[in-house]
């Protein structure tokens, strides 16, 4: 069945904007994406599948925010963006500017050979703080899939850090 577009954007708007502004931590950042993550709905309003809406919104903004973050992190300014911060490991604000380039070149790779899936579960599980249980529900998967994917990914990551 083919998605009304006008509707949920007037339903489930404020949920992805809500998703796009945690993600981005900038409120001109949020709001293109959420134009973004509509506007992909649009285009594959035809063959998207409308029985889990919030889920498929949601999952269609954190990959989206995604891709823009990562679009950044080369080009890193401290602006104040938690977000970066995050996802480069910074906890105690911003280092000088080799680390930075090392932390993206390190993310790349290691994302770069991973599903679109397994990089929007690491976001929810380590990010976000959702459980197992709950990634697994918004991923549509089981919880030993998720708990598998990710032990993958941090045993890629702590390999890749090795060499």
């Amino acid at each position: 069945m083919k998605i009304n577009v006008e509707q949920f954007y007037t339903k489930y708007g404020p949920m992805v904007l809500r998703r796009c502004r945690a993600l981005m931590k900038n409120e001109e950042q949020a709001c293109d994406a959420m134009q973004e993550v509509f506007v992909k709905v649009l285009q594959k309003s035809d063959v998207l599948d409308d029985r889990a809406p919030s889920s498929l919104l949601y999952t269609i903004a954190t990959n989206i925010c995604l891709n823009e973050l990562r679009k950044n992190l080369g080009r890193f300014v401290n602006d104040g963006n938690e977000m970066l911060e995050t996802i480069a490991g910074f906890e105690h604000g911003f280092r000088d500017h080799e680390e930075v380039v090392l932390t993206g070149h390190f993310l790349e790779q290691l994302f770069s050979s991973e599903k679109e899936t397994t990089k929007t579960m690491a976001v929810l599980h380590y990010v976000d703080g959702y459980t197992l249980e709950q990634t697994a529900n918004m991923m549509e998967m089981s919880v030993s899939g998720v708990r598998k994917r990710l032990r993958g990914l941090r045993e890629r990551g702590l390999a890749f850090k090795e060499e």
